[in-house]
């Protein structure tokens, strides 16, 4: 019934993985009792099939033939191939063997007497030795150096072009870095990377749980998978996300169109809780860069990163605020404008970041002074920095194009949980609407004029 299991039938036979050989055990029960099709070995059948699967069906309680199964397999080829196995839930002891409720169920020790008595003498003088797999880790190819980043410094870049520039960019200094994009490659711009490398990307189409976990079985054998999609579509895995990294995945995640700031498309295609949702993941590491350089800086420390790194990217073209040549790290910050006189700390990242320093420069024409912090490394957060501006400066207000609920608000809160300075959040608190961007960040009062307001009302 689980829907990530039918996308991975699907593009595995798509793509005819004849080398694919799956184990279907089909014995009837589920947790609370009978599972949708039970012992119903034809219905199996005619679904995998009808994904372009070939299918074998066989008594999975009868070796001869599990060996004759598994050799065919071996020979098999134009299409991945399926073994559905009838099998029956505790086989051979018959006190719990096709028994409902007994799932999670320890046997007492009665039971267990009769339960080993039923399953006959065990031979414990019987040795051998069972030869552990072998590890065929691709062999690892040597890099070449990449060039910096070469953005002209009055011409602005969205985000999300920069991150596929940046994937070309390294891609044969990392040679084991691969690409998979849920068929929106042409807005994440993954298909700079698919262009260049189009035997490292992978096509996964609109099937965000089964891109993540090919992106787990990729990065287990040695590569360095980078996902893409929009950040609204990549709530449909986070199960499979969050699974990942119980697996110890070495996997990077790129949502792109974050926010109300994409505009036209409207509620459904904003990323308004991907921050929140990738924070809560054991260790893992979220970042939101706010121009092309540091968004390029910050993909080259998510391939030198070991584990689950999100990357929230812009759909609108933003300005360049740093040099080419400027280096990024995971859990730092930048300060972007900075005077003795400043009485509050803006803290933003991404697009918010560009109407903080409007709202910076727009104020100290009226002899107002406030810092700006870009925040791009929102976890591990720069608790450090966090301190400074809390002690030399008498508030803070954060700026996000995200709900309250887990952003970059919070984030700050958490940080400074026993600092006595007050933190304010502007962040997407009304029902989002499909407009221009300029328009749905003041109606969500997060733009520059918004931020302007706030900080005199703090004042």
């Amino acid at each position: 019934a689980e829907g990530s299991q039918w996308e991975a039938l699907q593009i595995a036979a798509h793509y005819q993985l004849d080398n694919l050989v799956g184990i279907l055990d089909v014995n009837r029960l589920g947790q609370r009792g009978e599972t949708m099709y039970g012992h119903d070995l034809a219905a199996y059948e005619r679904r995998i099939a009808a994904f372009g699967w070939e299918t074998i069906v066989i008594n999975g309680h009868d070796l001869e033939q599990i060996d004759a199964a598994f050799r065919q397999s071996a020979t098999h080829t134009g299409a991945p191939l399926m073994i559905i196995a009838k099998t029956f839930k505790g086989g051979g002891i018959s006190i719990v063997q096709d028994r409902e409720g007994r799932h999670g169920t320890a046997l007492n020790p009665e039971e267990t007497a009769k339960a080993l008595d039923e399953l006959g003498p065990v031979d414990t003088s019987l040795r051998g030795t069972i030869p552990l797999p072998e590890n065929l880790l691709p062999q690892a190819m040597p890099g070449q150096m990449s060039p910096p980043p070469a953005y002209p410094p009055d011409k602005p870049v969205a985000t999300r072009k920069a991150y596929g520039n940046a994937l070309e960019r390294l891609a044969f200094q990392h040679p084991s870095v691969v690409a998979l994009d849920a068929e929106v490659s042409n807005s994440t711009y993954a298909d700079i990377f698919r262009k260049a490398c189009p035997e490292r990307f992978f096509e996964m189409y609109v099937a965000e749980q089964n891109m993540a976990g090919a992106a787990l079985g990729l990065a287990r054998r040695g590569k360095i998978p980078f996902v893409s999609s929009f950040a609204a579509f990549l709530t449909r895995a986070f199960d499979q996300f969050r699974m990942a990294r119980y697996s110890n995945g070495n996997i990077k995640i790129c949502g792109s169109h974050a926010g109300v700031s994409i505009g036209e498309d409207g509620t459904s295609q904003m990323g308004l809780e991907d921050i929140a949702m990738f924070r809560s993941i054991l260790d893992s590491v979220v970042l939101y860069p706010s121009d092309a350089v540091s968004t390029e800086r910050l993909v080259e420390e998510a391939i030198r990163h070991e584990g689950i790194v999100y990357i929230r990217t812009t759909r609108k073209e933003t300005p360049i605020l740093y040099g080419n040549e400027e280096g990024f790290e995971i859990g730092g910050s930048r300060m972007v404008r900075k005077s003795e006189k400043d009485a509050i700390t803006i803290i933003a990242a991404g697009i918010t970041l560009h109407e903080a320093v409007a709202a910076c420069d727009m104020l100290a024409e009226e002899d107002i002074h406030v810092r700006v912090v870009d925040l791009y490394s929102i976890k591990p957060i720069d608790r450090e920095m966090l301190r400074e501006v809390a002690l030399e400066t008498h508030a803070i207000i954060t700026v996000e194009d995200h709900y309250p609920e887990g952003g970059i608000g919070e984030a700050v809160r958490s940080a400074l949980f026993d600092c006595p300075v007050p933190v304010y959040s502007l962040a997407v608190r009304k029902m989002p609407k499909s407009g221009k961007p300029d328009e749905l960040l003041d109606y969500e009062g997060i733009s520059r004029g918004a931020i302007m307001r706030k900080v005199k009302d703090v004042l």
